[in-house]
């Protein structure tokens, strides 16, 4: 049997004390993913202990790089990514807004990581040494949208595919509690993001003056008469009546 300790009177079995000792690195981890990674973690938080630990390593190799110099602005990436990859424009940037809110060094509850949110696999699988650079990072988003909108030649499946993975996808948008509404939400900011259609303007009407007939119902100018005014006598009967 395990030896004892008395706590304030009370005994406690030695495997007891283990507890404390194992719930320290998890909280640590969650909260060093809260903080740094800027992101709600609960602190007693056991999921993804092993991705979350992935990406705060990935996070404080990268971060002395970027402590003086920054980073880019993220837009010009972003839209460069959608013309080479062929991606509807608009559509990355909404992407990154719900994804990460355009933070570059966010991390997810779940240990994804950067603009595009690339778990630790899909990093590795797309070649991304440093999902927190933001040139490499959104480069491979934008060519696994690219990927998952030639599959499925649908931009709600693809949006879900990328959400859940393409395995999940099956002719229609999974609804798993998450990617169902995560759909809706890059959805309803790409009506934001996507270029406005240019508004027709309304042709103006046609002048009165240049509608056809309106030069014969024009007023003909006044020819002075050839009448004598009333009460005025000819020329001839003035020239006798001074004689």
């Amino acid at each position: 049997m395990g030896r004892k300790r008395a706590v304030g009177g009370i005994e406690i079995p030695g495997w007891a004390w283990l507890v404390p000792c194992a719930l320290v690195p998890v909280v640590l981890l969650n909260l060093g993913v809260a903080w740094l990674g800027e992101t709600q973690v609960s602190p007693l938080s056991f999921s993804f202990l092993q991705t979350k630990a992935r990406a705060l390593g990935a996070y404080v190799a990268h971060r002395p790089e970027c402590v003086l110099d920054g980073h880019p602005p993220l837009e010009p990436l972003i839209e460069d990514t959608e013309r080479r990859h062929g991606i509807p424009p608009g559509l990355l940037k909404a992407l990154i807004q719900v994804e990460s809110e355009t933070r570059v060094h966010r991390i997810s509850p779940a240990g994804a990581m950067g603009p595009g949110q690339l778990m630790p696999d899909t990093a590795a699988q797309m070649r991304v040494e440093d999902p927190f650079d933001p040139a490499p990072s959104v480069n491979a988003s934008g060519r696994y949208l690219a990927e998952q909108l030639r599959r499925f030649r649908d931009v709600r499946l693809a949006v879900a595919a990328y959400n859940a993975g393409p395995g999940s996808v099956n002719g229609r948008v999974p609804r798993n509690g998450e990617t169902e509404f995560y759909v809706a939400k890059v959805l309803a900011a790409y009506e934001h993001t996507k270029p406005k259609a240019p508004v027709a303007r309304k042709a103006r009407p046609p002048d009165a003056s240049s509608k056809p007939g309106a030069a014969s119902k024009a007023k003909a100018p006044v020819k002075p008469s050839s009448r004598p005014a009333a009460g005025s006598k000819p020329a001839a009967k003035l020239a006798s009546a001074t004689r």
